[in-house]
């Protein structure tokens, strides 16, 4: 039952995050198994940004990526991944590292998003000054309010411009609705697909015009399930591959296993029903309010009661048994920016830590 226990904890230093490959596996498999084609699936990479993970996608048939940093992207690239969007606005020195990533990378096809039209010529200018083309998606704002244009008449001019210029190549559509979070997957899917209804609108529209069909990428892990249904749309959950709490207890249709697991220890005894671990700031991520940061498997009565840098502590009750040195078990309700808090992930087989994975792409 304990599957996330180590036999010999006395040898690893914590706070460690530990992964559990087999869960890994069976999540990409359940992935699969929820969509009818693989070529269907752009898994996000910001969940793990490991080579081994994105190894194990590919061995899969997963062939299209998406991601949110240069560093996420040239990791993909290393990896020989076919097909990568890079989902994040670009603009400064982001220009030229992204234009030095299409360069060194040949084998792999990156796009970009867009969302005005400065960033069309900004993209445009760079890309005729290095004598290369340049895929672009219009990223399209459907209540996230975060980056993206309405998709409205505004859309259709922003895709018209760009198909126009020198050095892009527009692909299609982005979207990304990561303010849909309903626990109900009924209620969940009538947003979806309220929010759906202008982007189908705007794709007649761009048909009429003349314009090829566009690709569409859109969503995360809450809306994958709905958009799965789509029978033309890409998809791009990204939390599936690690999980974790937050996600197991809001999306309960989704029958994904947690397989990354915070180990820490107890470090003081400050009062008589209080304890001290090493899960801080640092640790485990931290912009959910102090109540909802972490869940402890092993000790689930423990409640958080302060945090800091590198001290969090928790109420255990009068006459507690905790003694310094416990090692407790804990999953992140937020997995993605708590990975980002580690260089390395060691990863457990049969209960031992058989070996590490770098973090690689969390160094922007």
């Amino acid at each position: 039952m304990n599957w996330y226990n180590l036999h010999t904890p006395e040898h690893v230093d914590t706070p460690a995050l530990l992964v559990y490959p087999d869960r890994i596996q069976h999540n990409i498999e359940a992935l699969k198994g929820m969509i009818d084609r693989v070529d269907r699936l752009r898994p996000h990479v910001k969940t793990h940004k490991t080579k081994e993970i994105t190894r194990m996608q590919l061995d899969a048939g997963i062939r299209k990526f998406k991601c949110a940093t240069i560093a996420e992207a040239e990791m993909l690239g290393e990896c020989g991944v076919p097909d990568v969007l890079l989902a994040y606005p670009l603009y400064g020195a982001k220009l030229q590292r992204f234009v030095t990533l299409v360069q060194h990378f040949p084998q792999t096809r990156f796009s970009a998003i867009v969302d005005h039209v400065d960033a069309v010529k900004n993209l445009s200018a760079i890309a005729v000054q290095n004598e290369i083309q340049i895929d672009v998606f219009i990223d399209l704002n459907i209540g996230m309010g975060r980056t993206g244009i309405v998709p409205d008449d505004a859309a259709f001019e922003l895709y018209r411009f760009c198909s126009g210029v020198d050095g892009l190549n527009v692909k299609g559509l982005h979207a990304y609705d990561g303010h849909v979070r309903e626990i109900n997957i009924a209620e969940r899917k009538n947003i979806c697909d309220r929010n759906y209804e202008p982007i189908a609108k705007l794709i007649e529209r761009l048909l009429d015009g003349g314009f090829e069909k566009p690709s569409v990428v859109i969503g995360g892990s809450p809306s994958f399930p709905i958009y799965a249904q789509y029978p033309e749309v890409e998809c791009s959950p990204g939390t599936f591959v690690l999980w974790d709490k937050g996600y197991a207890d809001t999306l309960p249709e989704q029958n994904f296993l947690p397989a990354a697991v915070l180990m820490t220890r107890v470090v003081s005894l400050p009062s008589e029903n209080t304890i001290c671990v090493d899960l801080g700031y640092k640790a485990i991520a931290s912009e959910n309010p102090l109540a909802n940061r972490v869940f402890f498997l092993n000790a689930s009565h423990l409640k958080p009661i302060s945090h800091s840098e590198e001290h969090l502590v928790l109420e255990a009750g009068v006459n507690h048994h905790f003694q310094v040195g416990d090692v407790l078990y804990a999953l992140p309700i937020h997995i993605c920016p708590t990975v980002a808090l580690y260089d390395k992930l060691l990863v457990v087989e049969n209960n031992a830590v058989v070996g590490e994975w770098e973090v690689v792409a969390r160094r922007r």
